[in-house]
Formats: structure tokens, C-alpha cells, sequence
């Protein structure tokens, strides 16, 4: 029998989480690439293949991670301003800090600093709302990670527009640029229903509905956020959204913590996803979302880790586990958000978020070739029982030896192999010192 060409062979995977409908799960198995998509799986596919082969005895293979929230370049105020209360952080530290600074070079090495810190630890996609944006895409474009990125539009100057008009007008030069693109995918990004008028949040969910691209907002995220909206526009945030007719399976709503059962039914109704966001939830003492209730309703839910600025870090290994752990201790109930669910919110979940459900999420023939490996061979992580759980419980993200995005190898034996580690530490003290000055 004649030999099928790849590009990619990874042989001899001790454990192949496929994250499909059925939760396939293949052991000594091997994953067959070509055309950055994988077209081939199962056992002993290596006979049946010849091109670049990659032994992964003793690894866990998995989809790569969909990080459904971050605002990526705040990485340069990691740990800025911490142990404040939300409001007194945002106003005398991040804002502050930011109108002086944010610049595309800015966001440019901040950004740099997070793709490598998300493919160490097994992300190959993520979710932004920052400023200059373009500079975003210039860094997943030279590595070869995919972004869903938006511009955030708010009704007060910021450093990407002084009118929401404008940055409006800029979006849609955005997304015109990038909508072929492998690895820019544009969203449109109104800040948050107490920051946009009305107006302002229906003419970005026009344009959203335009080119049917994710429509990235945060929602409900604190206490005073709801009674803001009340306030003003007598519903809650939810409420208020659909009143406006911006909800929909474009919506990507992040955080939603303070939910009512009434909002929850409307998001499973109207099709809205959640970005869910615990560790920054938590550090800024915003609440606990109820996950739980709102995967009940059938609201799919997705893991996002939100900017470094408020996590403090970009390890979805890490978040899902502090989101199966927090539901369960908050629920009283050890069954909520079990280890596949958790690993399903941050895989295919998580793709599914940004309409991307077709494209990446699961480990299937036909789809890019997103690929993360775990290294089994630590103590930490033997006995295995149930490689799910080992993931979920005992892995931290630093356990990722591989990654593959679109059938290119990013991160070899922990290795990141696009960027240059002293080369971003040097950025990364550079910008500390314009900060603390």
C-alpha cells in the first residue's frame, strides 16, 4: 500500500481527548496533518502516512484552549494597582496608566508577552477588547495564533477614538481588512451596556449582524453595573439588551455574574453565549456567576480569563479549575461543573462562543489542526485514572510540552518557538519603568 504524504504525524499519544458530541477518547493513537487540517486519527495511523513525525509517548492530546475573554496587552499592568476595590483601580490606577501609555507599540509588546504566556499553556485562541488592535493582529499574524478581535467602543474618548462613530467607522475598516484572514477574526466590541448609549449599542450590533462576526460585550459584571442600568433605563442589563435588540447567537456576553433566573431564560431563548470569568470575578470581588443555572437553562458557557491587569494570568488550565472547584464549593453539590464540562467550556464550548464550532473546538477530521499535548510522565500528574480529572485537578498549565496551531508547531517540549523569551522580558521592563513613572 502506497504511503498518504502529511505534514504533521503525532504518534503513539497515550490518551486523544477529542472533545467531540460523544467525547471520543482514542489511546495510542496518532494524529495525521496536512493542509493544517487534520485528516486522519485513530490507531496506528502512522502506517498509513509518511512527513514530519512527532513521538508523544506519555502525552494527553487535547483541542487547543478557546480563552473566550481577555483584553491581551494589559500583561504590562499585571499586578498594578492590586487589592483595590474595583472602582478606585480602574480609576486611579488602570485608566490613569493607560491614557498616558496605550500606544500601538504599547499593545503591540503587551500583546507579545500574552500570546506567549497563552501558548505555554495551551491556548491557540483567544477573545480581545483592547485599543489599537491592529497592532494585535500584526503579532497573531507574525506567530500563528488565532484572535477574535474588537476595538472597544465607548460613548467617551478613548485612545482608539474620541467619538463611538469613530471607532464604529474604524471597526468596519477592521473587519473589511481581516475577514479572510487564518488567524484575525473581527468581532465588534461595545464596552458594556453603562458605557454605550442606546444608540451606540444598536449601531454596533448592526454592524455585527452585517457581517455576521461575534458581537463582544461585557454584561452584568458587577453590582453596580446592574443598578447603574436600572437606574438609568429602569430594567436590568439583560433586559435592557433585549429590549434593544442586540442579543443574539452573535452575542458573546462576558462575565454575566449577577444574572436574574428572568435574564438567564432570555439568554438560553435569544441564543446569547457567556464568557465566564472566576478568577478576576473573584480578585476584584465582583461575585460568583451561576454557571451552574445557566448550563442548566442551556446557555452555553465558555472560560475566559480576562486581562492580566485583573487575574492576574493567562493559564485556562488554571481557570477551569478554580471554575469547577468554585461551583461546587458555592453549590454544595461535588457534581457541578465536573471535569468534561469544565474541559468542554474551554474547548469546544468555548469555540462554539465565537462561532467557530465548524472550524476548531474538537479533534476531528475535517478541522484545523489546533492541537495541545500534556506531558504525562510527571509524578504530579500518575497515577491516571481518568485523564479528564488529571487535567482539570492536577495539571497546571505549565504541563503543556506541545502545541499545534492550524498544523504548525508553536510550542515543542515547552519550548515557545515564534517568540523569544529575554526578548519579551526586556519589553516587559521597559514599559514597568514608563509606568511607575
Amino acid at each position: 500500500m502506497a504511503l498518504k504524504k502529511a505534514d504533521l504525524i503525532l504518534t503513539d499519544i497515550d490518551y486523544v481527548l477529542t472533545m467531540d458530541e460523544n467525547l471520543t477518547v482514542f489511546e495510542k493513537a496518532d494524529i495525521v496533518i496536512r493542509d493544517g487540517k487534520i485528516v486522519d486519527i485513530g490507531k496506528e495511523k502512522k502506517n498509513e502516512y509518511f512527513g514530519r513525525t512527532v513521538v508523544c509517548k506519555g502525552k494527553v492530546a487535547l483541542p487547543g484552549f478557546v480563552n473566550t475573554h481577555t483584553h491581551a496587552a494589559m500583561t504590562l499592568l499585571r499586578g498594578y494597582g492590586s487589592d483595590k476595590p474595583l472602582k478606585v483601580w480602574l480609576e486611579e490606577y488602570i485608566w490613569p496608566a493607560e491614557g498616558k501609555l496605550v500606544s500601538y507599540q504599547f499593545v503591540k509588546d503587551g500583546t507579545e508577552l500574552a500570546v506567549y504566556e497563552m501558548l505555554r499553556t495551551g491556548t491557540t485562541t483567544f477573545v480581545d477588547m483592547y485599543f489599537f488592535e491592529n497592532a494585535v493582529a500584526d503579532v497573531i499574524t507574525e506567530v500563528g495564533i488565532r484572535g477574535v478581535l474588537s476595538t472597544g467602543i465607548l460613548d467617551f474618548p478613548t485612545p482608539a477614538a474620541k467619538t463611538p462613530d469613530e471607532g464604529l467607522a474604524k471597526t468596519e475598516e477592521f473587519i473589511q481588512k481581516y475577514k479572510d484572514n487564518l488567524f484575525v477574526y473581527p468581532a465588534v466590541g461595545p464596552h458594556a451596556p453603562y458605557t454605550c448609549s442606546p444608540e451606540t449599542l444598536k449601531k454596533a450590533y448592526a454592524l455585527a449582524e452585517k457581517y455576521g462576526v461575534v458581537y463582544h460585550i461585557h454584561v452584568s459584571e458587577t453590582e453596580f453595573e446592574v443598578q447603574t442600568v436600572k437606574e438609568k433605563y429602569g430594567r436590568t442589563p439583560v433586559e435592557h439588551l433585549d429590549s434593544l435588540g442586540v442579543l443574539s447567537s452573535l452575542t458573546l456576553a462576558a462575565h454575566m455574574v449577577h444574572p436574574t433566573e428572568r435574564e438567564i431564560q432570555i439568554l438560553a431563548d435569544k441564543g446569547v453565549k457567556v464568557a465566564h470569568c472566576p478568577e478576576s470575578n473573584l480578585k476584584l470581588a465582583s461575585g460568583i456567576a451561576p454557571v451552574p443555572k445557566m448550563l442548566e437553562a442551556g446557555v452555553v458557557v465558555s472560560v475566559g480569563t480576562d486581562g492580566t491587569a485583573s487575574n492576574d494570568d493567562l493559564d485556562m488550565v488554571g481557570e477551569i479549575s478554580t471554575a469547577s472547584k468554585l461551583h461546587k464549593g458555592v453549590r454544595k453539590d461535588p457534581t457541578v461543573v465536573n471535569s468534561r464540562q469544565a474541559l468542554l467550556m474551554a474547548t469546544r464550548w468555548g469555540a462554539e462562543a465565537v462561532n467557530m464550532g465548524d472550524k476548531i473546538g474538537s479533534l476531528e477530521i475535517g478541522k484545523y489542526a489546533d492541537v495541545v499535548l500534556f506531558d504525562f510522565t510527571k509524578p504530579h500528574l500518575n497515577p491516571v485514572y481518568d485523564p479528564y480529572t488529571q487535567i482539570v485537578y492536577s495539571a497546571k498549565g505549565t504541563d503543556v510540552d506541545t502545541v499545534v496551531v492550524a498544523g504548525q508547531l508553536k510550542v515543542l517540549e515547552g519550548k515557545v518557538l515564534p517568540l523569544d523569551r529575554e526578548e519579551l522580558l526586556e519589553k516587559a521592563n521597559f514599559w514597568k519603568e514608563k509606568v511607575l513613572s
